[in-house]
């Protein structure tokens, strides 16, 4: 069973109101999931999805929002801060990393 523990990561207030949108009503999927994949230029990128939660995940509560990360994924996302922006050619979440 997932348990709760500080957060890795942050959302910023633009974020985290999308995905309170998103998740509305989402009964099969209640959770935001971030995690890392591999590829990008270092080797590894940043994914964000909507799942049910999973044996293996640590349950975060985000801004409000119920935040699921694979145990293993967690040292990864440390000091993370997923945005949302919307600019006229594109819109979509933005994940920084500090240096």
């Amino acid at each position: 069973m997932a348990t709760t523990f500080t957060a890795p990561l942050q959302l910023t207030d633009n974020a985290a109101a999308v995905v309170k949108q998103l998740l509305q009503g989402n009964v099969e999927a209640p959770y935001l999931r971030i995690g890392v994949k591999g590829g990008g230029c270092s080797g590894m990128g940043y994914m964000l999805g909507f799942d049910a939660l999973g044996e293996d995940d640590d349950l975060f509560d985000i801004a409000g929002i119920p935040v699921i990360i694979k145990k293993a994924h967690g040292m990864y996302l440390v000091g993370l801060e997923v945005d949302y922006q919307e600019q006229e050619d594109a819109r979509g979440f933005v994940f920084r990393k500090p240096e």
